[in-house]
């Protein structure tokens, strides 16, 4: 696995006998830019290929490495220009059919973004670049876009397919759920491929002759629940994530077994910092998030709840929390690093049920006593948590909905215990 730490040590790969590991070390290669991509020619060669440059200088490198030390075995070329539009990434060399292959995006990352191909009988090329764009929908009014950024690969029965990020945006032009992984048939006309299924475009669904049947020798592996129920019965699935590295301590699954158990910390929802939030990514533009929270805070500032968020500028939350000595049902809208209440109201149970409804225009912020009954307590618009609506640093990933615990300047000494989550569409 090839990728790049742009602030720290850089392009490197590591190796594993196993996709679910043990990895190896990092071991790092030369020359510097983004996107490294590894190809295996057949007589035993190796080869980087990287992007370096910007905007319209952005061209893609090449050299020869030595796979297990990394050692450079030449100096890196400059061997492909894209077809002359600006941020040309990405790139990736194939040999298929005895034709080596060179194929990266161009345009940028959003309406003009696109995959183009070049092909030639030399790893180095020069390239013979097809005239227009293998992958795009920057042409058509189709609420899928921003394609672009594809790799390659042969399955089992010799068919061809491509991975490729892309955005799916509402009617008003953003998308909550930021950049996704799609794939799509590849399919070949004259020696040339072409990512779509011979229509010009990409759906959601697609007619293909067969579908990518996964190797005997591969292992199974635990698919992550997207829809559904999460009772916290044992270790937390593929598809949570955490905000930053978890602190030890915070989140616990064993301290009442089935519950989620959750420790704030003195980072708060706006901070860069150690924070406690458990969460996972939003994947229908229209869904339902639930939770019960059991939680009693003690100290001014505990607080826990249920959480959308983008990133410290956008968030919107409900939960309980601790103020002026009372205990409080509160819900909170945070766009472009300002905070708004939108509701407080002083509760005496401990127990609630908390949700949050996505549409197209909102979020919808609701709690209940019964998990029957639900009263809204305030909404926030869907398009102030889209990446499109950053503010201080450029953003690409969607929203995450997540449940989280803070002390909001001090550690947090009272459990708050998730007894479940769902997900429903």
């Amino acid at each position: 696995m090839i990728t790049t730490d742009v602030r720290g040590i850089g392009n490197f790969y590591v190796t594993a006998t196993d996709p679910a590991g043990p990895w190896s070390d990092p071991i790092r290669i030369p020359y510097g830019g983004i996107d490294p991509s590894l190809f295996f020619d057949d007589d035993g060669r190796v080869y980087v290929t990287a992007q370096q440059g910007a905007d319209y200088d952005s061209h893609a490198i090449q050299y020869e490495i030595d796979i297990a030390t990394g050692e450079a075995l030449s100096e890196p070329q400059v061997v492909w220009h894209g077809d002359g539009g600006p941020w040309t990434e990405g790139p990736h060399l194939y040999k298929i059919n005895g034709l080596y292959y060179m194929m990266s995006a161009s345009g940028g990352t959003a309406k003009e973004h696109r995959e183009i191909i070049g092909r030639s009988d030399r790893p180095y090329g020069p390239f013979e670049r097809y005239p227009d764009p293998i992958l795009t929908h920057r042409h058509l009014d189709h609420p899928i876009q921003y394609l672009g950024h594809a790799d390659l690969v042969e399955d089992h029965n010799g068919d061809w397919w491509a991975v490729f990020l892309g955005v799916r945006l509402t009617a008003d032009g953003y998308s909550v759920l930021g950049r996704e992984t799609f794939l799509a048939p590849v399919v070949c006309n004259e020696g040339w491929p072409h990512i779509d299924n011979n229509e010009g475009l990409v759906s959601l669904d697609m007619k293909v002759q067969r579908l990518p049947v996964a190797s005997p020798s591969l292992p199974e592996s635990d698919t992550a629940i997207i829809v559904g129920r999460e009772e916290f019965d044992g270790e937390l699935g593929l598809q949570w994530m955490f905000v930053r590295n978890p602190t030890e301590g915070v989140c616990m699954l064993t301290e009442k077994p089935g519950y989620l158990t959750l420790y704030g910390q003195a980072g708060s929802l706006d901070d860069i910092g150690q924070i406690t939030f458990v969460g996972r990514r939003q994947q229908h533009i229209h869904a339902s998030f639930t939770t019960c929270l059991s939680f009693m805070p003690t100290a001014d500032g505990e607080e826990a709840g249920l959480c959308v968020r983008r990133d410290e500028d956008a968030h919107y939350e409900i939960g309980i929390k601790r103020l002026k000595g009372r205990n409080v049902l509160f819900a909170r809208l945070t766009v472009r690093g300002e905070s708004n209440t939108v509701h407080e109201s002083e509760i005496v149970t401990e127990r609630l049920s908390l949700r949050i409804e996505s549409t197209e225009k909102e979020y919808r912020l609701a709690s209940s006593e019964d998990g029957q009954n639900w009263t809204v307590l305030g909404s926030g618009s869907a398009q102030a948590i889209s990446p499109e609506d950053f503010v201080h640093k450029m953003c690409f990933t969607g929203a995450v909905v997540g449940l989280y615990a803070t002390g909001n300047g001090q550690a947090s000494s009272a459990p708050a215990r998730f007894d479940w989550f769902e997900y429903s569409i």
